[in-house]
């Protein structure tokens, strides 16, 4: 099995996203996921560039286990000697045994961006190798713009290359920067460098602006590329870096390649939503792999199928990537989908029950209404046991009331009032909070905590509105959706209405009644 190196550079060609600034801690964090994942480099940014990167590098020297920790600069200054280069200087200070260093490839960016010659850039590429060679540093020089420069003057692009070669650099990546290649090209480019340096190591790092920066990696790799430079979740400028949550698992699984030990491939999807924790970014579910919709089916023929044999919609068991296949309930959903969602929260119903028929009805007309249960299994299961009838009614709606004030210092206090009927009992309570919903929350546990302790353990980690129908204006339904936990799970519930805070009641309500169904279901056993 031949091996792949993964170059990572998500905290220093990631942090150059739209949106994304990490911290020093941020930076450690990331660094040390990357570290226990396995990854071969990782490349922590730019010590030259600021007092963060220099920062980090003080704190992450000699911390990682199994990756090279690897320093970002670009050649020496034109006309002075790389001894005499400040920021070549900082990559020795930073105490570091691998450099990444890029130079000019491409002859149009030499003359117009650097403002010097074709021969003193092949100097300053050569210089800085050499140097930093003589300090027993590992170099990996990164061809800035090879595959434009390639196309429009490969004499002097195969120069530079050739030029970096002789002066020690261990690995020759390939770049393709303005992300506009498509993989033809890229495969022809490659395997043609390939013929040219039979016996040197390359690498290749590639964009995302043509949508094709996975299937470049890819196809690198198969032309004979040994290094794959990347991030996670396709983190970077513009249209993002290759997404190195893609490019393993498919060299990997599909093609042979060794880039990570297979245990740890299976914390590949934990990974990715670390990063989009750490980075304060919404998870693109959609990602393949690792996105919370990669094993998603919601089609009743699918899940029917699916069913019977995995393989019939999934091309990889999600189980390899530490993902997990969801099935979803819509209005599109069949008998199949409402039996394997039963199954998959043990909600218990008989799949030859007449009760699987009204549960179809309800989940149609709940849909039809506004309502979504793909993200609100709570509600859902809230839902079917109530169809069942195997729903206690652990406390009734009699009323509640919200008001939300401003004094004249500014500050705005939302206060609520809860009438409930609990076993009988009138509770009536009052509670302030940080807003309407927030207030509404600590109203119902203040009424409820007393007959059932255990929703001490219920924290709401996080609440999304989505309007309906934007036509109505100001008067269009709403969708609340509450994601909520405790020491165990995760679950989500729904709530729809004209009127924000009504929808809100409803997914609270739903994801305490979730709570209290599954203590119950669970003491039973």
């Amino acid at each position: 099995m031949k091996k792949i190196s993964i170059f990572d550079t998500t905290l220093r060609d990631g942090s150059q996203g739209a949106g994304i600034s990490f911290s020093v801690e941020d930076k450690l964090k990331i660094a040390s996921a990357l570290d226990d994942f396995g990854v071969s480099y990782i490349e922590g940014g730019w010590p030259g560039s600021n007092p963060k990167d220099e920062e980090f590098f003080k704190l992450a020297k000699n911390k990682l286990k199994n990756s090279k920790l690897v320093a970002f600069s670009s050649t020496r200054r034109k006309n002075i000697k790389a001894k005499d280069d400040a920021n070549i200087n900082k990559i020795i200070g930073a105490g570091v045994k691998c450099a990444c260093i890029f130079g000019k490839t491409w002859d149009f960016h030499v003359i117009h961006a650097l403002n010097t010659t074709p021969a003193e850039n092949l100097n300053m590429i050569s210089d800085t190798i050499s140097y930093l060679k003589s300090k027993n540093i590992e170099v990996v020089y990164d061809a800035e713009h090879f595959f434009d420069g390639y196309l429009n003057n490969p004499e002097y692009a195969v120069k530079t290359i050739e030029t970096a070669i002789k002066a020690g650099a261990e690995i020759i990546c390939l770049c393709e920067t303005n992300g506009g290649m498509l993989p033809t090209d890229v495969q022809r480019i490659v395997k043609e460098i390939k013929e040219k340096f039979p016996y040197s190591k390359f690498g290749i790092h590639t964009h995302n602006d043509s949508g094709c920066a996975t299937a470049n990696s890819l196809i690198a790799v198969e032309s004979g590329c040994e290094m794959v430079q990347g991030t996670i979740n396709g983190l970077g400028e513009r249209c993002g870096n290759a997404n190195l949550c893609s490019i393993i698992p498919s060299l990997q699984l599909k093609r042979g390649y060794q880039c990570v030990s297979a245990k740890n491939l299976e914390k590949l999807t934990e990974l990715s939503r670390y990063v989009y924790e750490i980075a304060n970014l919404v998870p693109n579910d959609s990602l393949p792999y690792v996105g919370n919709n990669a094993f998603a089916h919601k089609a009743g023929i699918h899940v029917s199928a699916i069913e019977k044999n995995s393989k019939t919609y999934e091309h990889i068991n999600p189980k390899k990537v530490g993902n997990e296949r969801r099935i979803l309930v819509s209005d599109l959903s069949g008998k199949s989908n409402i039996i394997s969602k039963a199954g998959e929260l043990q909600i218990g119903i008989d799949g030859k029950s007449e009760k699987i028929k009204e549960v179809i009805k309800a989940v149609k007309e709940k849909e039809n209404q506004g309502y979504q249960y793909e993200n609100a299994d709570g509600s859902f299961f809230v839902l079917t046991k109530k169809i069942e009838k195997h729903c206690d009614n652990f406390f009734t709606l009699k009323g509640y009331r919200v008001i939300v004030e401003k004094n004249n210092n500014g500050k705005i206090i939302s206060e609520a009032t809860v009438k409930l009927d609990v076993n009988g009992r009138e509770e009536h309570t009052v509670a302030e909070g940080d807003g309407p919903v927030n207030a509404l929350d600590q109203c119902l546990r203040k009424a409820l905590i007393k007959f059932y302790p255990e929703i001490k353990d219920v924290l709401l980690i996080d609440f999304k509105v989505r309007v309906i129908n934007s036509n109505s204006d100001t008067a269009a339904p709403v969708r609340v959706l509450i994601e909520s936990k405790d020491r165990k799970h995760t679950w989500g519930t729904i709530g729809v209405s004209e009127n924000i805070i009504d929808a809100s009641w409803q997914a609270l309500a739903d994801s305490v009644e979730y709570k209290l169904l599954k203590n119950k279901i669970e003491n039973k056993k």
